[in-house]
């Protein structure tokens, strides 16, 4: 580490706050530090919720380019029928709705940065297309039939066994391998202890600027689990700040209910199949799944939000919680 960041835990990258006191996290920003140096497609791992976006934030703030464009898009966030449109742009006319001609991200983040969060969202023909990119090939817009050229430094980031998903066919090879010539893994927070009062401290000042943490609230916080990392964490601050009745938060103004006995994994972002087996594991996430849509009324997106995973891995889980019933009544 820097002499300026052995000083502070607190840190802002590309108007993200980051809190790095912890000595797992402290050895991921040296090697950010050096992986920014260089030109190498960078891979972020890691849980959903553990801030693979800040660390990406923190390589472009690092790099030559930190003066360039920064373009972040999350690869879930639009059906696949736009995902092409909105990565590499497209020409007037070349479909429905095309009006104007559009520039994509690539181009927009020309000498600068591109962030792909969720890479391993992307379907087949736009993973054919991201490699040519990455390899340095021009591409067409929607439409086009010109060419265009970009100088992009593409980092990505996926809470999925990418590797996994490249054994069972749903991820090429050769792109996992393009994407991670340098790998980041993102540390989950029950692993970062020292990470969570000040980030409890942080998330608290931001919201609740007149309240104070005591000594039980720190030490729920510590021997809490976090499941959903610090999406989670972050709630529970917040909830609590909306609970208390007084100047400090206790433990008692905490709702944790997602604690899990050692040695138990949290609750991840997998694509299962109705062909997993119902082990503790699965029973306890479902516990917790019912409780979050409990809590939130039925309300799935909320519910995913108060889980730390996204809403299509908690419709997965759901289907699949219903497939193990059916089987069980036949």
């Amino acid at each position: 580490m820097t002499p300026e960041t052995a000083k502070s835990p607190t840190h802002v990258f590309l108007g993200m706050t980051a809190i790095i006191a912890s000595e797992p996290m402290q050895r991921l920003m040296e090697l950010v530090q050096k992986v920014a140096r260089s030109s190498a497609t960078t891979l972020i791992t890691g849980e959903s919720g553990v801030g693979k976006e800040l660390v990406a934030r923190a390589v472009h703030y690092h790099s030559s380019r930190a003066g360039k464009a920064w373009v972040d898009f999350n690869c879930a966030a639009l059906p696949e029928q736009l995902l092409e449109s909105e990565l590499f742009g497209h020409e007037r006319g070349a479909f429905s709705g095309a009006d104007t001609t559009k520039p994509g991200l690539f181009e927009l983040a020309h000498q600068g940065t591109i962030f792909l969060d969720e890479v391993g969202e992307l379907d087949a023909r736009l993973q054919v297309k991201l490699l040519r990119v990455l390899d340095g090939a021009p591409y067409y817009r929607l439409g086009g039939v010109r060419k265009v050229s970009v100088d992009v430094r593409v980092v990505a980031a996926t809470n999925r066994d990418l590797e996994r998903a490249v054994a069972q066919g749903r991820f090429r090879s050769d792109l996992f391998h393009r994407l991670s010539q340098f790998t980041l893994h993102v540390p989950p927070l029950r692993t970062r202890h020292a990470d969570i009062e000040p980030l409890a401290r942080h998330f608290l000042a931001e919201h609740f600027p007149d309240l104070e943490l005591a000594s039980s609230a720190i030490a729920a916080l510590r021997n809490h689990s976090w499941p959903g990392n610090i999406r989670e964490l972050r709630n529970a601050v917040i909830q609590a700040g909306v609970m208390n009745q007084g100047g400090e938060i206790t433990s008692q103004d905490f709702r944790l209910r997602s604690i899990m006995p050692p040695g138990i994994p949290p609750l991840t972002e997998v694509e299962d199949g109705p062909e997993e087996d119902c082990g503790n594991l699965e029973v306890m996430e479902r516990r917790m799944i019912e409780e979050a849509l409990a809590a939130t009324g039925g309300h799935q997106q909320k519910a995913a939000a108060r889980l730390g995973i996204s809403r299509r891995t908690l419709s997965r889980k759901l289907k699949l919680y219903d497939s193990v019933q059916q089987r069980v009544a036949l």
